[in-house]
């Protein structure tokens, strides 16, 4: 794990920002297990093979994660984005299926 991207979660505004935003991150180090990790555009960004897989953007109100490479995958309704890259803003009373976004990381990223 980058120190760089622990010491940004860590200094993130609001607890659950920091919890959710440490929950996507463990997700992403759980089912890319080679993923590397970096501070990019300034926000953590997760790499595999060297080509982006997973963004976690936070904002005032909501932590943003990124799946990118998600040309031809089918998303539920509440993700935004263009075909090759989708996220689902999570603000502070929801509950996001973290088992949904695992099985659409894997789907993504199995091609990178």
């Amino acid at each position: 794990m980058n120190e760089e991207v622990s010491a940004f979660i860590e200094k993130l505004n609001q607890p659950w920002q920091i919890e959710v935003s440490n929950r996507l991150r463990q997700l992403v180090h759980q089912f890319i297990p080679e993923a590397e990790e970096r501070i990019q555009y300034k926000k953590p960004h997760f790499l595999k093979n060297g080509h982006y897989a997973a963004v976690i953007s936070p904002s005032k109100d909501a932590i943003a994660f990124m799946i990118m490479n998600a040309s031809g995958l089918t998303f539920p309704k509440g993700f935004e984005g263009p075909d090759e890259r989708k996220w689902l803003k999570i603000r502070k009373e929801d509950t996001p299926d973290y088992d949904l976004l695992a099985n659409l990381l894997v789907q993504a990223s199995s091609k990178l």
